[in-house]
């Protein structure tokens, strides 16, 4: 039998553990106090441990070793942002399938998005590196990134999930609901599949209507049908790509996007001589 405490959420878990994972020890704090205090204000949370939001300040290019950097807290930050962003993905959004949910988080916790979002909140102006690091197009991408997934470890250590999970929705939110948006805009077979259970139970129906063009080169014509409805026809040079040209049609159809122009893939292929 399971007792209790193997039972709780493994957030939970993680959470309890953060107090160990710091230790006895404080770290010295060599960030300016004004600095410490202007980060604070920006990030919305207030340290019990300033050493902790030291560390994650200090660059590898200024430490006097590394692991005196703001390279652990990086690695444990990265852990922080990829847990909490798969649970709200999870609890939130019941009907993502595993695979779309994997491609949204892997855009949301992408390099690019952790340094936009440290560009946007003005940390890196508080990172503490050498003055080789800066250049005419600002910072590495992969330095910006880090002071974020940095911050997030820090935040965690000191004041546990409750504090660090606000501090990374307030800001991946956003993310969140552009990647969503993009991977149904993509993906117009699942899209129209969820508005299709959702409102009538059922699913769509693809009926092949015609093919054209030699084997090694032919075009599958295809048109969608939900109960006694029928939706435009479109064109493509797979069925694969033929269905999700008519789904595009049909959640068009359905008012389901932003952008009602047709793509070229739903039009018939042009006839060439012979």
């Amino acid at each position: 039998m399971v007792s209790g405490r193997w039972r709780k959420s493994p957030l939970r878990r993680m959470d309890r553990a953060a107090s160990f994972a710091r230790g006895p020890q404080q770290r010295e704090v060599k960030v300016d106090q004004n600095i410490l205090n202007q980060c604070q204000k920006i990030i919305g949370y207030r340290f019990k441990d300033l050493s902790l939001l030291s560390l994650a300040l200090t660059h590898a290019s200024v430490a006097q070793a590394r692991v005196k950097s703001n390279e652990r807290l990086e690695f444990l930050g990265d852990a922080v942002l990829d847990l909490t962003v798969c649970h709200e993905l999870y609890s939130r959004y019941e009907d993502l399938l595993e695979g779309e949910m994997t491609m949204i988080k892997s855009s949301v916790v992408s390099r690019q998005t952790c340094a936009v979002i440290a560009e946007e909140i003005g940390l890196c102006e508080k990172l503490s590196m050498g003055k080789g690091m800066h250049s005419a197009d600002g910072l590495p991408m992969s330095v910006s990134a880090a002071v974020f997934e940095a911050i997030i470890g820090a935040i965690y250590l000191d004041g546990g999930l409750g504090p660090v999970k606000r501090f990374i929705l307030d800001r991946i939110e956003p993310h969140i609901a552009e990647a969503l948006a993009n991977e149904h805009q993509k993906n117009y077979k699942s899209m129209l599949q969820q508005y299709v259970q959702r409102k009538l139970g059922t699913t769509p129906l693809y009926v092949l209507l015609d093919e054209k063009g030699p084997d090694h080169s032919k075009c599958f014509e295809v048109a969608i049908q939900v109960e006694d409805r029928h939706f435009p026809s479109a064109w493509g040079k797979n069925k694969k790509e033929a269905e999700q040209a008519a789904a595009r049609l049909a959640v068009s159809e359905l008012g389901l996007l932003k952008d009602d122009r047709q793509d070229e893939e739903a039009l018939p292929p042009q006839e060439t001589a012979d």
